[in-house]
């Protein structure tokens, strides 16, 4: 089939521009992109006012299956993307059981091929509790490209480093979800005058911050690639941001200068009511200037 998306605004990934042009696809393939005569014999889709842009990737989807089709289901999930425009999603291991085999990873990885396609990330430890690792090598060979207890973090660091010095072997990503739990145990938001105001347990930045900086000092030894999910504080984001003057900075400039080391960020939140609204980990952030705000 022949396919002539018309009039839209490109993104060019390569050039980093918007364009407006059209693009030839023949049999699946982009055959021509700018002003293209087609002929006859060809379905046009009009995009006028559209991005035409290549297929987007989640690296951060909860599909839910096994375990917990009650929530989502990989069919569910995969067409959900579809219609958003990803093509490609990493699919969490937080699933009963967990994806900490071979099996489990290759059955994520088939059950939504007429989708978008699946790439299972497979657990660090064995049924994400931080006890033993996983088997990083059946789970590469079944398709696994990254591996996360996401949901939880890895206490042990003697544990993690083995975990990194593996996956650095396998070529694997490793995923962190940075959290002490002895720090954010029991808390139900960020910790501040409005934790305070609410009677509400609070989450220190803390919680978050000793264990990027662990991690970021973990990678910088073992060599393995790291993402960093979910941050929340500004103190998180140092280590990134090289401009920021904070101690996180530091610990990368001194562990692991040049570290590739990779952040999602996500903005701060005002919560509102009903609170339960906003139940969400990391913890919402409230600003520091509504912080600072005496209640009326």
């Amino acid at each position: 089939m022949t396919l002539l998306i018309e009039g839209g605004r490109i993104v060019d990934t390569v050039g980093q521009v918007l364009r407006r042009g059209d693009v030839l696809v023949k049999d699946g393939r982009i055959a021509a992109v700018g002003k293209v005569d087609a002929g006859d014999d060809v379905r046009v889709l009009p995009a006028e006012g559209l991005l035409v842009a290549p297929g987007l990737i989640d690296l951060h989807t909860h599909l839910r299956e096994p375990g917990f089709e009650a929530k989502e289901t990989i069919l569910t999930g995969t067409r959900a993307a579809i219609k958003g425009g990803f093509t490609c999603v990493l699919a969490m291991p937080n699933t009963r059981p967990a994806i900490d085999s071979g099996a489990v990873a290759a059955y994520v990885a088939r059950a939504a091929s007429d989708w978008a396609r699946v790439i299972p990330v497979g657990a660090v430890t064995r049924g994400r509790e931080g006890r033993e690792l996983s088997p990083m090598g059946e789970l590469k060979e079944a398709g696994v490209l990254a591996v996360s207890d996401d949901g939880r973090s890895v206490a042990a660091a003697g544990l993690m480093r083995n975990a990194m010095r593996y996956a650095r072997m396998l070529d694997l990503l490793v995923i962190s979800h940075c959290e002490d739990e002895t720090l954010s145990a029991g808390g139900a938001m960020n910790e501040g005058y409005t934790a305070t105001r609410l009677g509400l347990p609070g989450i220190p930045a803390a919680a978050e911050e000793v264990m990027v900086a662990r991690d970021i000092i973990l990678a910088g030894e073992t060599g393995c690639r790291l993402h960093i999910a979910h941050v929340s504080t500004a103190g998180s984001v140092g280590p990134v941001d090289n401009t920021l003057n904070t101690p996180l900075v530091k610990l990368k400039n001194r562990f692991g200068p040049g570290l590739p080391t990779r952040v999602a960020k996500l903005p701060a939140l005002v919560a509102p009511a009903p609170l339960n609204s906003v139940k969400v980990c990391p913890a919402v952030k409230v600003p520091f200037v509504t912080m600072l705000k005496t209640p009326s």
